[in-house]
């Protein structure tokens, strides 16, 4: 196996296990699920910005968190499916930001700052639906709101602060 694919499978290892601690925490602390959560963990959904390798990290890890805080079944097997929606579309912005970094500065801005939005729309509407089949969880427009507040806690302060700390260090962390 050459360089390359060892440091991916490293680097979507050590996020999916940094997801599964950081729910824990959450969880211990009793915001981890339900309708009201805000996880830690959700912070980490910026780091598709920079490597390919957060987009297996995540959902593994999302998938992995849900099943060692002892979630129902569907938002065990479904719980992840926004996480990794919205990582995807978080790494096709860091794209965007290595096109426009030299050429457009402004552009290359607003994609950083847009960078926690696609997770943060993602669970807003789906995590609402698998609370209802999961959990009983009712309303659903209540739901979506009080997810799409604490993902944006989550993703929006805590996943910016992450990015923005993390940009001084691309090089180091994440171009190798």
């Amino acid at each position: 196996m050459n360089h390359k694919k060892v440091l991916y499978l490293v680097q979507a290892a050590m996020i999916a296990a940094l997801y599964v601690v950081l729910t824990m925490l959450a969880n211990a602390l009793g915001i981890a699920s339900g309708n009201i959560q805000v996880r830690f963990s959700e912070a980490l959904t910026v780091l598709p910005f920079f490597t390919s390798a957060a987009i297996p990290g995540l959902y593994v890890g999302c998938l992995l968190g849900n099943l060692v805080i002892g979630s129902a079944l569907p938002d065990i097997l479904f719980g992840p499916v926004p996480t990794l929606i919205g990582t995807i579309g978080t790494w096709a912005l860091g794209k965007l930001y290595s096109r426009y970094a030299s050429v457009d500065p402004k552009k290359a801005t607003l994609c950083k700052w847009l960078s926690p939005l696609p997770p943060i729309v993602a669970n807003a509407i789906i995590i609402p639906i698998v609370l209802k089949y999961a959990y009983g969880v009712i309303p659903v427009w209540f739901s979506v709101i009080t997810v799409a507040l604490g993902e944006l806690i989550s993703c929006g302060v805590f996943g910016l602060i992450l990015l923005f700390a993390l940009s001084r260090y691309r090089k180091q962390l994440f171009d190798r």
